[in-house]
């Protein structure tokens, strides 16, 4: 697999086309918006250029559409790490790691599991910087007081979206999937 190249997905679902940027060695970046510029900064960030290879993103497209569907409940593609400095590597491997479908963590308490000594609103900035968010799952990352932020899609709507899929909130009475 070329190790110069990204190859992008795009997946349409509830929230939007979900974007996926592939490496030949993983996901390396999703975001809620497909577009020319979302493409271009993605690219540029990685230092690679675009390839158009279906076959490399096929797991990733398969695995996104399951779970909008409600039928996949843990993401087996693999994960490219890349863009994160170590800091944010160490509290978003955490989350990923021990933060399951349907579960959610407060930012205090993930900060504790991370072992990091990181305040939780730093935890709160680290997930508004997330790379790969759906797969990398910040939306399961709460206030002690409610459902905190999210810079992902529509704001706090797209995380109540979420974890409703995820079964962690009960619908309202205007869910659609």
């Amino acid at each position: 697999m070329d190790s110069s190249t990204v190859a992008f997905a795009t997946v349409p679902t509830r929230l939007g086309d979900v974007l996926a940027a592939v490496t030949g060695d993983g996901v390396a970046a999703t975001d809620f918006r497909d577009g020319p510029l979302i493409r271009q900064r993605i690219a540029g960030r990685l230092g690679m250029t675009p390839a158009d290879d279906p076959a490399r993103t096929e797991a990733v497209r398969e695995e996104l559409a399951a779970y909008f569907h409600g039928e996949l409940k843990e993401f087996r593609v693999p994960v490219d790490w890349r863009l994160m400095s170590a800091l944010q590597r160490q509290v978003l491997g955490t989350l990923f790691a021990t933060v399951p479908y349907g579960e959610v963590v407060t930012y205090g308490e993930l900060a504790a599991r991370s072992g990091t000594g990181v305040p939780a609103r730093a935890i709160g900035s680290i997930m508004g910087g997330n790379p790969i968010p759906i797969i990398v799952p910040c939306h399961r990352v709460v206030a002690s007081n409610g459902l905190g932020g999210f810079s992902g899609g529509d704001g706090v709507e797209s995380k109540r979206w979420l974890l409703t899929l995820e079964g962690h909130l009960p619908p309202t009475l205007d869910w659609d999937m």
